[in-house]
């Protein structure tokens, strides 16, 4: 038996598996992509909820107070984002996948 020159072929991969492993990679980007944006304006408009907060309670009052509402506010976008969040990932990605088409065309 004679040695392939096309060790892909011999793992049973083709061309045509091999570009719909590409798109599904590519989709799986833009979809990250997507919710990765909806956290960030998330987290633009959770910042502005806490502004008018003092910090009254058990957190309030310190230096630390302003870093400790950064890093839960961004842990509420990122948990929001992931769970739905307000449709914004849908769009993004949608538009995404859309112009990734028209520039493959």
């Amino acid at each position: 038996m004679a040695a392939s020159i096309n060790p892909a072929a011999d793992a049973g991969f083709t061309p045509r598996a091999g570009a719909a492993a590409a798109n599904k990679g590519a989709h799986a980007k833009a979809r990250a992509a997507a919710v990765d944006f909806e956290a960030v304006f998330l987290n633009s408009m959770f910042n502005e909820m806490f502004t008018g907060t003092d910090g009254e309670g058990p957190f309030g009052g310190g230096g630390a107070t302003g870093v400790w509402r950064s890093f839960l506010t961004e842990e509420y976008a990122k948990s929001f984002a992931r769970a739905g969040g307000l449709g914004i990932a849908d769009h993004v990605y949608r538009s995404l996948i859309a112009q990734q088409e028209a520039a493959q065309n």
